[in-house]
């Protein structure tokens, strides 16, 4: 709308329209009221307005009061007058001053034509140039004037050619000798000086990695800004006379009236196959020490997420091999799963365990840290490693002594690496740890950058922020590129409060809820997973046949083993049927407990569920029964490696197989 304004004050000025016909219609409208009452009414007719500016106005300015009402902009009246009584009066805001920079002097005849030029390019008569002596640009001159710059010295011709260069050998594909001295040629030959102008704007404030810009009133939301010291930031808050901008980096060097220049290029990410196995920032770069990495393309970090035409049912299985989740919350291909739990109830083991059991499947893993001590990554790091999952993984890293910033674009970044992978018709797994974290940054932010707070504290669009980042995760059609992305965002809860705002809004978002419960993991039930609390919304489509028919009824088993310890647990006298439900339960409690960083395959799930459901592991002591299925599974794999490969081929369990590894678990137990 300011831009509006200013173009309507420039157009009067350039036609001629003087300042007392314009206060002529003032007074006119001032003397009477409901003249302008019936222009900025949307509900009177055209030409009854024409008809009275026809009859009322001075002839010169009625075609500017009509166009005004036509584009019914008649309520931007008062603001256009006083902008065009501003202009060539403000010498900060209105290009009255401009300053030259050069090395040598120039003459009586080069000035005069600097200043036709500014006189023709800012249609202001009384402009006045301050001339300021600057060896550092070599030779030429930089003319500035308000927020807009004209470079034509010899260092601005220095740094162009030295990025076009840059561009040019980061697009190509061979760094031989040869290439590299024809990148230079052609680089060289083709060069031509750009004195287009720059738009550049001063700082007006800086603090906690926030910096409040005036002057680059064309900068859009998401934009990438560099400032005179090299430091990125990008543009997060448009206001009126102001333009709030987050830093990528430390705020040392930045201070009042440091330059502020717009790229024109929006936030994003270099992508390509060679990222894999390696840990890098939010912004892409390599922080684990083994040197650059070559891009193959470069993505947006805010990117729409695909249409509903272009999405696919979830349908295959994304298996982490975790008995407990695999056989009554399936996570499905292109599904949304929330991993949700008080600190330190093993969160971030779900989401490795996950991970370790990709290998060998084609599935690209992005792990995204946020906010978290460099230590537990470097730990996590070294797990993949020994696990040869590092080879299909890539960790994005923004650690807690990163600025807020950082933390805030990670997730998004996370996803732009995810997304190539996507639209190449591959699947991906993408963790976020954790949402709780990144909410927070996000908080800080829009708190300096005096938002106002809502419930917690928290911004209005803290929603948002993160259903926008949750809904690029799908599954494509053929036809939009046939790929995946699974997502596994993680939320921290304070004492097990899942209505809290952050992890009520991320339940909204996602398909469905991994519930990991305090009590349950202090008890030794590791993963301790809710059967209550926990859903997913996918079900039994995101289940394999065979995983289906055998976890058949084995939700509802230890809801009513639950039941019946807690009306038992009292009494010594029971019936045989109870005593059997209650061995059942406790042999199923203890079979989903599983060791960290040793997940199952869909064979060994489906065998040791079709174990269970035969009661057969209902006579094993308690502390045995752990044991007592690893070896039984060693035994399937020794001796009865033809079930188990059916099982892998055709996912299928059929009344055959399922006969086979009955008798084949009642045979080893008969050997024990």
């Amino acid at each position: 709308m300011t831009q509006a304004i200013k173009k309507y004050a420039i157009d009067l000025k350039n036609t001629g329209i003087s300042k007392e016909m314009l206060q002529q219609v003032k007074e006119i409208l001032e003397a009477v009221p409901q003249i302008q009452a019936d222009f900025e009414n949307p509900t009177v007719e055209i030409a009854k307005k024409h008809l009275v500016i026809e009859r009322v106005f001075p002839t010169e300015v009625r075609n500017f009061i009509k166009i005004l009402c036509d584009n019914n902009e008649f309520q931007l009246f008062d603001q256009i007058y006083d902008e065009f009584s501003n202009l060539g009066k403000d010498p900060e805001k209105k290009n009255d001053y401009a300053e030259l920079i050069y090395v040598n002097e120039p003459t009586e005849e080069q000035l005069s034509g600097i200043k036709d030029f500014i006189q023709k390019e800012f249609h202001n008569e009384d402009i006045q140039l301050e001339l300021k002596k600057d060896p550092s640009i070599k030779s030429g001159f930089i003319l500035r004037v308000g927020t807009k710059e004209y470079d034509w010295s010899e260092q601005g011709r220095i740094d162009q050619l030295k990025q076009k260069i840059a561009k040019n050998v980061s697009a190509g594909n061979s760094f031989s000798q040869e290439s590299i001295i024809s990148i230079l040629k052609s680089s060289v030959e083709d060069f031509e000086l750009e004195a287009k102008n720059k738009e550049i704007g001063l700082v007006k404030f800086v603090g906690d990695g926030i910096v409040t810009v005036s002057g680059i009133d064309h900068a859009c939301y998401g934009e990438i800004v560099m400032f005179d010291c090299g430091v990125k930031g990008m543009v997060q808050d448009i206001r009126r006379d102001e333009t709030g901008i987050i830093l990528f980096g430390k705020d040392t060097e930045i201070h009042e009236g440091s330059r502020v220049v717009r790229t024109g290029k929006m936030a994003g990410i270099p992508v390509g196959e060679k990222f894999l196995g390696r840990v890098v920032d939010a912004l892409g770069a390599p922080v684990d020490g083994k040197g650059t990495i070559e891009a193959d393309d470069y993505r947006p970090i805010e990117n729409p997420a695909p249409s509903i035409v272009d999405r696919l049912s979830v349908s295959e299985p994304m298996e982490t091999g975790i008995l407990s989740i695999d056989s009554m919350f399936p996570i499905g291909r292109g599904q949304r799963e929330l991993i949700i739990g008080d600190r330190q109830t093993g969160k971030t083991s779900i989401a490795m365990d996950t991970i370790l059991n990709q290998k060998g499947k084609d599935v690209i893993c992005v792990y995204v840290a946020i906010g978290q001590k460099s230590s537990t990554i470097a730990k996590l790091v070294n797990g993949l490693k020994k696990g040869g999952a590092m080879d299909y993984t890539i960790i994005v890293s923004a650690t807690a002594s990163d600025p807020a910033p950082l933390q805030y674009i990670a997730p998004y970044s996370g996803t732009a690496l995810a997304e190539y992978f996507m639209y190449q018709g591959k699947d991906v797994l993408i963790v976020y740890d954790d949402l709780s974290k990144h909410a927070v940054a996000y908080r800080a932010i829009s708190l300096l950058l005096e938002r106002s707070p809502g419930r917690e504290a928290y911004p209005g669009d803290v929603f948002y922020l993160h259903s926008r980042l949750l809904e690029r995760s799908s599954r494509l059609t053929p036809e939009a590129g046939g790929g995946s992305i699974t997502a596994l965002p993680i939320i921290e809860t304070q004492a097990g409060d899942v209505s809290a705002y952050i992890p009520t809004n991320v339940i909204s978002i996602t398909d469905g809820q991994i519930y990991l419960e305090s009590e349950l993991f202090f008890s030794g039930q590791r993963p301790a997973v809710n059967v209550g609390l926990s859903v997913s919304r996918v079900g039994g489509a995101a289940q394999t046949k065979a995983m289906k028919k055998a976890a058949g009824s084995i939700r509802i088993d230890l809801a009513q083993y639950r039941e019946m310890e807690v009306f038992t647990q009292f009494s010594s006298d029971l019936d045989e049927a109870t005593k059997t439900q209650l061995a059942h339960g406790k042999a199923l409690m203890e079979l989903l407990k599983q060791s960290l960083g040793n997940p199952f395959s869909m064979a060994e799930q489906v065998i040791t569920l079709v174990a269970a459901n035969e009661h057969l592991f209902s006579d094993v002591p308690i502390d045995d029964i752990r044991k007592f299925r690893m070896e039984l599974l060693n035994d399937f794999h020794l001796n009865h490696s033809d079930i188990v490969n059916q099982l892998e081929s055709t996912k299928n369990l059929s009344d055959e197989i399922k006969a086979s590894i009955v008798e084949a678990v009642k045979e080893f137990k008969n050997r024990e």
